[in-house]
């Protein structure tokens, strides 16, 4: 990391960062995590829409050069992918970790010495895939991952439907917010992804992303050490809402939003039950999302 870099874990302290995590287990009793607010005790192994208990699960780890240019830099972005998701997309293309469970438990030790293995390795921060549902236990990780030396920045890469009081639980601690919005409309996000709030609890997550963390910012190597940075996949036939994602980013989030439109949309899963989704995104279609998000001024990376 850069010289004087110190991640926002560390400026918060380990005493702070112990009890934080301490708060954070206990929601578990009454898991409200994400949007769907399941109201499950997890600390009893209960679960809901998401099917996370009490333990963590990992479908794999490592250096990820596949991320946006500002996380990967030379060395690769310390990437953790974990197991289930709170969405349910018909079209989701990772649908064996976050449908079929697919992965293995690890303890709260072996996610902090994987952190560490990471940061040796001289990955450029740690990249938590869908960690919505194991906030606590990432907490906990992250406070014995931080006594033995963790320094790099926390990604917090996550498919936007997280509660307020999750995000205020990790205010002070993630540097960066790799939030990937999905869609706008309410109907669409019932259809596609079985939650109908889901436009207005994005904005609402957007909204404390920022407030949190401001603007992408940049090294003198150009790797990102704090900001927001949205992910935004182009759906065939409008589906995406992209027009109103960029007037609202525009508008109530920052001009100087840092937006990577995605074009790489295809058909998985249960996709081709869901016309249009049964055909890729046009080229089309995805400069039509580029030219609207430069028209509002936009950070727009591709």
């Amino acid at each position: 990391m850069a010289e004087g870099f110190v991640p926002a874990y560390r400026k918060l302290g380990l005493e702070a960062l112990r009890r934080r995590a301490g708060e954070a287990y206990r929601q578990l009793k009454r898991c409200e995590l994400c949007g769907r607010r399941c109201a499950v005790n997890r600390l009893l192994d209960e679960t809901g829409v998401c099917r996370a208990g009490r333990r963590v699960l990992i479908s794999g780890y490592g250096p990820h050069f596949g991320e946006e240019a500002p996380l990967v830099g030379e060395h690769g972005s310390g990437t953790i992918f974990l197991t289930y998701c709170n969405l349910k997309c018909v079209f989701c293309q990772n649908y064996d970790i976050s449908w079929e469970g697919g992965g293995d438990v690890v303890t709260g030790r072996e996610l902090a010495d994987i952190m560490l293995a990471l940061q040796k390795r001289g990955c450029h921060n740690i990249n938590f895939v869908s960690p919505t549902h194991y906030v606590p236990q990432i907490l906990a990780a992250l406070y014995l991952a931080a006594r033995r030396g963790l320094g790099v920045p926390l990604v917090y890469n996550t498919g936007g439907y997280d509660s307020q009081e999750t995000l205020k639980l990790l205010d002070g601690i993630v540097d960066i917010y790799m939030p990937d919005v999905k869609y706008m409309d309410p109907e669409v996000a019932r259809r596609l992804s079985g939650v109908e709030d889901y436009p207005a609890v994005v904005r609402a997550a957007l909204r404390e992303m920022q407030r949190q963390v401001g603007d992408l910012v940049t090294d003198r190597r150009g790797i990102a050490t704090r900001g927001l940075l949205v992910r935004h996949l182009v759906l065939p036939g409008g589906l995406a809402g992209t027009a109103a994602l960029v007037d609202f980013l525009a508008a109530e989030i920052s001009p100087n939003c840092f937006l990577n439109i995605m074009g790489q949309y295809y058909p998985a899963y249960r996709a081709r039950r869901f016309p249009p989704l049964d055909r890729r995104s046009t080229k089309e279609e995805l400069r039509a999302a580029i030219q609207l998000a430069r028209d509002r001024g936009l950070r727009v990376y591709t």
